[in-house]
């Protein structure tokens, strides 16, 4: 690799960090006002992440994952990255439990 081994950085959505992609968190999803709420809290404290309204599970920030610079694939809710996925489909995600 010519890069030294590392990841090439990726460009980030045209899209608020604030706003997740309707692949990843559906405009009509029963708790997404909560979930959004949660997630513009943490990013303006510039937190990691936060605990999920529901299920109490650690979700990413999309400010945490933008400064990563690569996308992982596992389907990560506010994945800055991911922006018209051709067949509407989220990435793949490798962990069922994601």
């Amino acid at each position: 690799m010519g890069d030294g081994g590392r990841e090439r950085r990726l460009p980030l959505a045209p899209r608020p960090l604030t706003q997740p992609h309707p692949s990843r968190l559906a405009p009509d999803h029963p708790g997404r006002a909560a979930i959004v709420a949660a997630h513009a809290a943490a990013l303006a404290a510039g937190q990691a992440g936060y605990q999920d309204p529901a299920t109490g599970l650690f979700v990413l920030t999309a400010g945490f994952l933008a400064r990563r610079g690569t996308c992982c694939g596992r389907g990560c809710r506010h994945c800055p990255y991911v922006d018209d996925e051709p067949t509407g489909d989220p990435a793949p995600i490798d962990d069922p439990g994601r």
